[in-house]
């Protein structure tokens, strides 16, 4: 019985050593409120507006649950699934390979050859493109905006990035 017991404490201990799920996780429990996440999205939204983009944006929490989705006037419908799977790209990958923006993701998968890089890439919601940006509490990724709609994902993140400068003072 004690040989089951300490085998088992080891298996255990080993699982957790090797884990990455403390990577993926919000450790500290904050989330960002519905007022901030609105601010964010309309910004980005309104950003990409004055530059004549109708895009959707999406603020997603660390577990990829949708906290906002705004659409702006005349955004087409396939841009809220590419702007939803941005954001959730840079909450859940964020984390695991210290990715600030979907863009770095893109840089990321690039460096894999033979194939490896598109596996990553294909795990459900994830896409290797650039428009998200994390939001971050110090140090700690808390929520991900994510832009879809102007023609090219370098114009979605950098709307994407207005939205997140929009509310960094205030997330506390």
């Amino acid at each position: 019985m004690k040989i089951f017991a300490l085998s088992a404490a080891l298996s255990a201990a080993s699982i957790g050593l090797f884990s990455p799920v403390s990577a993926q996780v919000n450790t500290s429990g904050y989330y960002v409120p519905l007022k901030l996440a609105e601010k964010a999205a309309e910004t980005a939204v309104k950003t990409c507006a004055e530059r004549g983009y109708s895009v959707n944006a999406f603020v997603v929490d660390t577990s990829g649950l949708v906290i906002v989705q705004l659409r702006g006037d005349h955004a087409t419908v396939h841009t809220k699934d590419s702007a939803f799977r941005k954001a959730y790209t840079v909450v859940t990958m964020g984390p695991i390979f210290g990715l600030e923006k979907t863009s770095e993701f893109v840089q990321l998968v690039a460096k894999y050859p033979n194939g490896t890089g598109a596996q990553l890439a294909s795990a459900p919601n994830v896409v290797a493109l650039p428009g998200a940006v994390a939001i971050k509490r110090g140090s700690e990724i808390v929520a991900g905006l994510g832009v879809g709609g102007s023609p090219g994902g370098d114009k979605d993140e950098e709307c994407a990035a207005a939205g997140v400068a929009a509310i960094s003072s205030d997330v506390r």
